[in-house]
């Protein structure tokens, strides 16, 4: 496990699954965190490119795959660092409590 430092902090990088969302929750992402994940993404497929232009065998100790697998990491990290944004029926939910209360 490593662990690197962006301007989000101090991330640990590991293998693990992506938390369960709901297929439509969209997530609230700041403009700065847009950014990172626009430069994470052209450096992922700048990378990915590369690798294939190369026409090497794939092996999972190759330095190439595992920058790659580390700059998907800190991508997920990022996304999944952004709030959800509340779905039509919390946001409902919420304007009706304001009147209850």
């Amino acid at each position: 496990m490593a662990a690197t430092t962006t301007r989000f902090g101090v991330h640990r990088i590991a293998r693990r699954e992506a938390p369960i969302a709901r297929a439509n929750r969209r997530r609230h992402i700041t403009p700065e965190a847009g950014r990172a994940l626009e430069i994470l993404g052209h450096a992922i497929e700048y990378l990915t490119d590369e690798y294939v232009h190369e026409a090497k065998e794939f092996s999972a100790r190759d330095p190439q795959v595992q920058a790659v697998q580390m700059l998907m990491a800190l991508n997920r990290g990022i996304y999944y660092a952004c709030p959800l944004e509340p779905t039509f029926i919390e946001r409902l939910r919420a304007f009706f409590h304001v009147f209850v209360h």
